[in-house]
């Protein structure tokens, strides 16, 4: 087996966000020989013992590194997040390392989907990077509107706050950006709270990506799409979280509370400064499900409008946070306890979306992308690659009804 340069071993375990007591415990060594596990790793990591491939492949699963990673001559360079647009009191720090490791991901993805375009004679879009700040939200807010054919009565006219998301995803794909519900590392221990992570933006020309984190609220997706989105509309890709303290990230909140929600429709928030916290609450959750959009959506634009006191709006937007989070613990009590579960495909082509599963599936057919190639694209292990795209192209109709059924801003 060839050589591990021990500054990896210690480089993958920091860089991570795990001490030497905690990696010892996780991977685990265990005590041997008349050393502990926390000695153990320590020699490894000195390069005073050798360490077995089978132990590498431990590394590689709890640090989230791929095995070749740790046959490097020395520890590659930072991966580049683009701008991070979060305040510092978003920050968890516990959540960097797998948020890390997320970009990772996402942008060798992207790298594989900008070849198999450029390969293509694929076009820049015109809209990344085509206006800026100086031109104001609306004037952004109008161009989206343009480009991506949305009407707001339909979006409306979705039966939950979901298909409305749904409805917009397909618009937002179809002008060529691939939209992704990416909220872990692909099990419950490295979910990514959306406290510490949001969206993601990596503003390509030709492969234009959008992340939103799905361990947020349902009823957020659609404005992080948007926000993102205007992220790209301005050439600024980067990491967002819930705060709006800069100013491109008030820009992008701007652009996409303004898309959602615009001018005339919110003087119809029948609201006042009077009212106490609790009528105002119930009033906006009213108003917010009707339009299929969050309650933290509304009363940010009552906060911008200033129909509603700095105070109040923090206090508003703490109580709705806390009902959110109240309400999926409970539902996720009630799943935990309920049988069977979603359809593993169908949770699939939910976070891939539309835009990347027929991209593959035309590039896989014209023998341009292999099946290995295919899964990491779609971020499914090679064998699931053919099942998913023949799932995807059954109509909903015919599929086997042996499948499991599916039990802020």
């Amino acid at each position: 087996m060839p050589a591990v340069a021990p500054e990896i071993l210690v480089w993958a375990r920091e860089t991570a966000g795990f001490t030497v007591d905690e990696a010892a415990r996780r991977l685990p060594i265990g005590d041997a020989r008349g050393s502990t596990a926390r000695e153990r790793l320590s020699a490894m990591e000195a390069g005073k013992a050798e360490i077995s491939r089978a132990m590498l492949v431990k590394m590689a699963t709890l640090y989230h590194r791929p095995l070749l990673t740790f046959y490097l001559a020395a520890p590659p360079r930072t991966g580049d997040r683009g701008e991070d647009f979060r305040t510092l009191p978003d920050r968890h720090t516990d959540a960097e390392p797998l948020i890390d490791a997320l970009i990772r991901d996402v942008r060798a993805r992207q790298s594989m989907v900008r070849s198999l375009l450029d390969d293509e004679d694929a076009q820049p879009l015109p809209f990344v990077g085509g206006m800026s700040v100086a031109a104001g939200p609306d004037a952004v807010v109008a161009d989206i509107q343009h480009r991506i054919g949305f009407d707001a009565d339909s979006f409306r006219a979705e039966p939950k706050v979901e298909a409305a998301f749904n409805a917009l995803r397909a618009k937002v794909e179809a002008v060529g950006v691939f939209v992704l519900l990416i909220g872990s590392l692909g099990s419950h221990h490295t979910a990514i709270d959306a406290d510490a992570f949001r969206g993601l933006a990596l503003a390509d020309p030709v492969a234009p990506f959008i992340v939103i984190n799905d361990q947020d609220a349902k009823s957020a997706w659609s404005f992080t799409l948007l926000h993102e989105l205007a992220h790209l509309w301005i050439g600024a890709g980067g990491v967002s979280g819930p705060h709006a303290d800069g100013r491109v990230e008030q820009f992008c909140n701007d652009v996409a509370s303004r898309f959602l929600l615009p001018a005339p429709d919110l003087a119809t928030v029948a609201i006042d400064r009077q009212m106490n916290l609790a009528d105002i609450a119930s009033r906006v959750e009213s108003f917010a499900d009707e339009r299929r959009i969050s309650r933290s959506l509304v009363i940010y634009r009552l906060f911008r409008d200033n129909r509603l006191s700095e105070a109040d709006w923090r206090a508003l937007s703490d109580r709705f946070r806390a009902e959110w989070r109240q309400r999926r613990a409970t539902q996720r009590d009630e799943n935990r306890q309920a049988n069977g579960g979603p359809n593993y495909y169908t949770v699939r082509q939910h976070r891939i979306g539309t835009a990347l599963l027929r991209l593959v599936e035309r590039t896989l057919g014209e023998g341009s992308l292999t099946p290995t190639k295919a899964g990491k694209v779609l971020g499914v292990k090679p064998r699931n690659v053919v099942p998913l795209l023949r799932y995807v192209a059954t109509p909903t109709t015919t599929r086997s009804t042996s499948s499991r059924s599916s039990g802020h801003f």
